[in-house]
């Protein structure tokens, strides 16, 4: 019995010890682990497994900090899905750990922290806030310090992280147009060698990965105009490493007032009598060579590379306008500071060692963008990323197009309309660059003569003395002076001896006292904002008197309107897309106007910088503002003129209606009273916004002799209600206008964003 109890107990260990082995496997050693493989050697040995199709990596850096980076390398083609070529997914800063036969990539929570010598104390911020550890993997072979790990699922995964990864962007994007149900299908994706590499610096990493649909809810009509087949979307997603700067960068504090994008997060050794919250702007590395010279070359220039795909006479165009950035570096103190040039063919756009201007296609048109990819834990900038819309210069075009008797019989194409398309995609190739360095939009600009390139420019285009029609200063050709004051806070290398706070302190007066302003997008964007020189699309110093002129040009454009307007042998039902932007050319106008009605005049005030903090718009001034918004609802201005009407016939085979054609209500023919309509509702939605009927409401209970909601509603109640006109069309257009603005003050009756009082206003439409 004993002899037998023995067996059955070494049966046991023998088995526990081969279960334990086999949940243990020996780590074998590197070298000859890898033998058969294809090494990259860089920042990150790894090695290619072209049986198994694995990357397997090789850490050496365990505990030592870099920074992780993610774009999308091939995008969907989308503007409203979003998902673009060369899209900036995320970075963070991260650290590998072992515990055992188990590594973990940790994503270090920069947010909050203690900036203090005693490890304590960073210790204990460290312990009270979480961190994250986004990715887990098994040591599979090691040497010495060296271990290896297979990364291919690190790399195959849905990673991106605008705003959740492909697959919830497409399940979500806009919640009202979801795009269908997919998943990421492993059987589909794998490793993308040809942009797959490793440098000193950075190990770069690519992966084509396949979205397959799931589910019978089928696809969206985005998807469906987009990709080949609905039933799965290939993408493809790049993935760095990247050595993170040295210690030698300098932050620079943020103040509001300085016109610049920065980080933020929350020191726990700051004294108590200070602010918890630090703020410091995001730049570039420039440094002077000589720092106490008055211009000086640069340590090391900056240099940004244009996309080789971008056709000519574009490529040239972004080349010119990137480079007027000199300008203002020129200004600050450095001599070629900032460089442009053409990437050359055998980099990748993604790489992390070039600042780019890509060319991005989408089947609609849609946004441009300036990214950067910065070290979150200084606010430095390591690579600049633009994204230019290839569509936009086409409705530059299209805009000129609507102006411009173009193609007259017998002559030779107006050269005016691709020079104006031109210039606009110089300003936005500076623009988007402007991003990239750092600085905000500054919508205030405007008023002050083009300050800045960080606006959104509306063309100016004049009338002369006879009528025609002046392009010359459409858009500007040079950086602006708001644009070189930014840089000179962002970037001057001050000499040593200079006490750097009072400096840039002394700058941001400079800018003050010399009357430039800086307003930027979340008081200028807001459909009910209240800032009277914040407004996108617009010009001039006074937007009432630039209504007017816009509306005169308007109507003189009209006027001249019709079969010249298009090529010889186009269809006649393409006159309507290049009759809607210069129908509409006064819309981003009457966002400008309406802002002065109930408005508020204020600035980014500090104590003691002698701005003025806030002041309500004079009653004279927002009745002016009423008026001239008012008369965008005349007939006469809404009507399209007969000729134009008798040019616009339904649309021919091959053409579609799309979403720069008019709206319309009767079928296949072209409908001028939707026309009408488009246009009126802007206007009377603008004008009795819940947040404007508010200020317009308070203002006149704080002030009796001030402009109140029921003066605007009885003033526009006469505009559309009240007034009488003979021709029956203009007619068919006031009963428009007014069933809109019943619609309109119902709604505002029933809108719980507006306060009781604005809510409860007496109408008296049928008084």
């Amino acid at each position: 019995m004993k002899y037998i109890c023995s067996l059955l107990i070494l049966s046991l260990a023998i088995a526990g010890t081969a279960a334990q082995n086999q949940e243990t496997p020996e780590i074998q050693d590197i070298d000859s682990f890898t033998k058969n493989m294809q090494k990259y050697e860089g920042f990150f040995d790894f090695y290619w497994d072209a049986n198994t199709g694995k990357i397997w990596l090789e850490i050496k850096q365990l505990g030592e900090e870099f920074l992780y980076v993610n774009f999308l390398a091939a995008g969907i083609g989308s503007n409203d899905i979003g998902l673009d070529r060369g899209q900036l997914g995320g970075q963070k800063v991260v650290k590998f750990t072992r515990s055992g036969p188990k590594v973990m990539l940790i994503h270090i929570n920069y947010q909050y922290r203690a900036l203090s010598d005693n490890p304590a104390e960073r210790t204990s911020v460290e312990q009270a806030f979480a961190q994250s550890i986004i990715g887990g993997f098994k040591v599979a072979a090691e040497k010495q310090d060296r271990i290896l790990v297979d990364a291919t699922d690190f790399f195959l995964r849905d990673a991106h992280s605008y705003p959740l990864g492909v697959a919830h962007s497409l399940a979500n994007r806009l919640s009202k147009a979801k795009q269908g149900n997919y998943q990421l299908d492993p059987d589909r994706s794998a490793m993308y060698l040809e942009q797959t590499k490793s440098f000193p610096n950075n190990s770069e990493f690519e992966a084509t990965l396949t979205f397959a649909l799931k589910g019978s809810d089928g696809i969206g009509n985005w998807v469906a105009s987009v990709v080949p087949s609905g039933e799965a979307i290939t993408v493809r997603q790049h993935h760095s490493f990247v050595k993170l700067p040295d210690d030698g960068y300098q932050m620079r504090k943020l103040d509001p007032r300085s016109g610049y994008h920065g980080i933020s997060f929350h020191d726990y050794a700051t004294p108590i009598d200070q602010p918890l919250k630090k703020n410091f702007i995001h730049r570039h590395r420039l440094e002077k060579r000589d720092p106490s010279a008055a211009v000086s070359e640069a340590v090391e220039p900056i240099i940004y590379y244009v996309d080789p795909g971008a056709p000519e006479p574009i490529r040239s165009a972004l080349i010119e306008g990137a480079s007027w950035w000199n300008q203002a570096f020129e200004a600050a103190g450095f001599k070629d500071a900032f460089q442009v040039r053409v990437l050359p063919e055998e980099a990748d756009p993604l790489d992390i060692r070039y600042n780019v201007i890509q060319w991005v296609h989408r089947s609609t048109r849609g946004w441009s963008y300036g990214m950067t990819v910065s070290d979150p834990r200084t606010g430095e900038i390591i690579k600049g990323h633009v994204s230019l819309g290839s569509l936009r210069v086409r409705q530059d075009f299209l805009i000129a197009q609507g102006l411009v008797q173009a193609y007259v019989e017998n002559q030779e194409q107006d050269p005016r309309m691709l020079e104006m398309a031109l210039a606009r995609l110089r300003q936005l190739s500076a623009h988007e660059v402007g991003h990239t360095l750092g600085l905000a939009h500054n919508y205030a600009a405007s008023t002050n003569d083009r300050s800045s390139v960080m606006d959104y420019p509306h063309p100016y285009i004049t009338l002369d003395k006879n009528g025609e029609l002046n392009f010359s200063g459409a858009y500007d050709d040079k950086i602006g002076t708001w644009d070189k004051r930014a840089i000179f806070y962002g970037y001057q290398d001050f000499s040593e001896g200079v006490n750097e706070v009072e400096a840039l302190s002394d700058a941001i007066q400079e800018n003050i006292d010399s009357g430039l302003r800086y307003i930027t997008d979340r008081d200028a964007r807001s459909i009910g904002g209240a800032h009277p020189q914040a407004h996108l699309w617009d010009n001039g110093k006074d937007p009432v008197k630039e209504m007017d002129r816009l509306l005169s040009l308007r109507k003189s454009a009209l006027q001249q309107f019709g079969k010249n307007n298009i090529p010889i042998n186009a269809a006649w039902s393409t006159l309507e897309e290049v009759l809607v932007p210069l129908y509409l050319v006064h819309r981003y106008q009457v966002e400008a106007v309406v802002k002065l009605i109930g408005g508020l005049d204020y600035s980014y005030a500090h104590r003691g910088d002698g701005q003025e903090i806030v002041k309500t718009i004079d009653r004279k001034r927002q009745l002016e503002a009423v008026k001239v918004l008012l008369y965008t609802l005349d007939p006469e201005v809404l009507a399209i003129p007969d000729h134009i009407r008798s040019l616009i016939p339904p649309k021919a085979p091959n053409y579609q209606r799309g979403r720069d054609s008019f709206k319309t209500r009767t079928g296949v023919t072209f409908d001028p009273i939707a026309a009408a309509e488009g246009a009126a509702n802007t206007s009377i939605a603008l004008l009795l916004n819940p947040q404007r009927a508010t200020r317009l409401t308070q203002q006149r209970v704080m002030d009796p002799d001030q402009l109140g909601l029921g003066e605007v509603i009885d003033l526009l109640v006469q505009m559309t209600w009240k007034s009488s006109v003979e021709d029956p069309y203009y007619q068919e257009i006031q009963r428009l206008t007014g069933q809109l603005t019943l619609q309109h003050l119902m709604r505002l009756a029933l809108d719980d964003a507006a306060s009781v009082e604005a809510r409860n206003t007496d109408i008296g439409i049928l008084a």
